[in-house]
């Protein structure tokens, strides 16, 4: 019981100390969130009503009803937590790496036998894995008792109760993780050679950002031509080129609104010198955006390589994703499709966080990653094909796209 594990990691960390480190800032106040999220409500009462449950009945018929009721009217305390669990985690790595004294109280805390040799962040993330598993173990009930006409009804409605929370908890630290950044973000941009562009919207956020090489400099792009790079911040409805001054400031050269946007994949080959030959070997993975309409109304070309395969991919995708329409439920059983063997934690705004033994369908290949659509709720994003392993069974494959139209349809997802 994640509550009770935390209650006791809890009793580890120390009170007080001359130092004043854990009362301020330490792990006994990061636990202390999770404890008063999770610990002191009706959440508890969830296993207990499983436990009388099962004291009631030795063999149990059915617990749609329970979770039904807790999913409705208790569990809220999840997507609080779920909504602050990004400021929770990055506070902890602050402290780890901004603070000697605080590492080695962390260090002799995990140490503890109570803690079970977990990290802290093990603790912290916990909650977020463990409510996003509760459509598909549902899901598993509806299977059960199809055979069942009101038992298949009550789990019916408890899947699309777990599957309202669970929704409301993805979106909760969507909603938090994007407004911190959009705010941070706001501060970095200076917009001073350029009409300004009003950075700061509910409807906003970034889907990738990244340094590319700038191969050929014109219109207003030569005066980025002392450095041939620039550094792209793409939202989901405005590109911004800008020219990178420090790690945390950049100023802006250019931007232009998704639907003025065109990209096109280009092979070294194509990309002649002026003297003949080609720039295969100094331009290895090239391609072009084109700003239909930029901020000054004009059009503009951007010539851009980066330095692998996979990064030209993954901005190509970001880049188009508006214009992306990957197939539909009726086709998707001839994709491909991985189970992740260990989890993998999404670093960039277009990679997708995984756990273990999540199923994701594969959408494109490249250098080493693989692209793909989360099963249990459709979210995508890229990853590196080492976190996972294909699924080779012909059963399997078209057991997993049955769960998931029956996941998306039951519950509208």
């Amino acid at each position: 019981m994640f509550a009770s594990d935390l209650l006791r990691a809890l009793d580890c960390c120390p009170g007080g100390g001359s130092s004043g480190l854990l009362p301020q800032l330490g792990p006994r106040q990061l636990l202390a969130f999770t404890v008063n999220c999770l610990g002191n409500h009706r959440y508890l009462g969830f296993f207990e009503d499983l436990e009388q449950r099962h004291k009631a009945q030795v063999l149990v018929e059915d617990i749609s009803d329970i979770l039904e009721e807790h999913a409705e009217k208790h569990f809220h305390p999840y997507i609080a937590y779920c909504s602050n669990e990004v400021y929770q985690q990055r506070t902890l790595q602050k402290l780890i790496s901004s603070n000697a004294a605080f590492r080695e109280v962390l260090r002799e805390i995990e140490r503890r036998p109570a803690c079970g040799g977990l990290p802290m962040l093990s603790f912290l993330i916990l909650p977020m894995q463990r409510v996003t598993r509760l459509p598909l173990l549902t899901d598993t009930l509806c299977l059960k008792t199809q055979g069942h006409s009101e038992r298949y009804k009550a789990a019916s409605r408890a899947l699309k109760a777990i599957s309202k929370l669970v929704r409301q908890c993805n979106e909760g630290a969507h909603r938090m993780e994007r407004m911190e950044q959009m705010y941070t973000l706001h501060t970095q941009l200076d917009f001073s050679k350029v009409k300004s562009l009003p950075l700061i919207s509910a409807s906003r956020w970034l889907l990738k950002r990244g340094e590319l090489f700038l191969v050929e400099e014109t219109g207003l792009f030569r005066k980025i031509a002392s450095r041939p790079t620039c550094y792209l911040f793409l939202f989901n409805d405005v590109l911004v080129v800008t020219k990178k001054k420090s790690e945390e400031s950049y100023m802006v050269q250019d931007y232009a609104q998704m639907n003025h946007i065109q990209v096109e994949k280009i092979e070294p080959s194509e990309l002649p010198l002026p003297g003949g030959g080609n720039r295969s070997s100094s331009v290895p993975h090239p391609f072009q955006v084109t700003l239909l309409r930029n901020s000054e109304g004009r059009q503009e070309q951007l010539l851009l390589s980066s330095d692998s395969a996979s990064d030209r991919a993954r901005w190509i995708v970001a880049l188009t994703h508006s214009e992306r329409q990957w197939q539909g439920l009726s086709s998707k059983g001839d994709l491909p499709q991985v189970e992740i063997t260990k989890a993998f934690f999404a670093k960039q705004a277009d990679e997708v966080t995984l756990q273990q033994a999540d199923v994701v369908l594969v959408l494109q290949q490249e250098d080493g990653w693989l692209y793909g659509e989360r099963l249990r709720d459709g979210e995508t994003g890229w990853f590196p094909e080492d976190f996972a392993r294909f699924i080779t069974s012909r059963v399997a494959v078209e057991g997993n796209v049955r769960r998931m139209e029956r996941l998306r349809v039951e519950t509208d997802v």
